[in-house]
């Protein structure tokens, strides 16, 4: 109980900001979150579109493409569908 009434004594030490100073402050974060977040989004769309437009220089490796339409309706793939398999390699029968 001691506890709890020193730490009411504590609270009428404190200096309260006016209703006035609160709408202030309060305005304040508001407006410079906004213009913080406006700053890093603007950065953010330079440096990525400045890394999309640097990656369409570098050469893509270009894989083989399977072509899935090339199969057949039935589930087991034929000796020439299995050959467009990259590293395939037919067995001996």
């Amino acid at each position: 109980m001691q506890y709890l009434r020193e730490t009411k004594s504590e609270m009428n030490h404190v200096s309260w900001p006016t209703r006035t100073q609160t709408a202030i402050y309060t305005t304040l974060v508001v407006v410079l979150s906004v213009i913080v977040s406006l700053y890093l989004g603007v950065f953010d769309y330079i440096f990525t579109s400045a890394l999309g437009r640097a990656l369409e220089f570098v050469p893509a490796a270009q894989a083989p493409a399977i072509e899935l339409t090339e199969l057949t309706d039935t589930m087991t793939p034929t000796t020439t569908d299995m050959q467009l398999i990259p590293g395939f390699e037919e067995s001996a029968q």
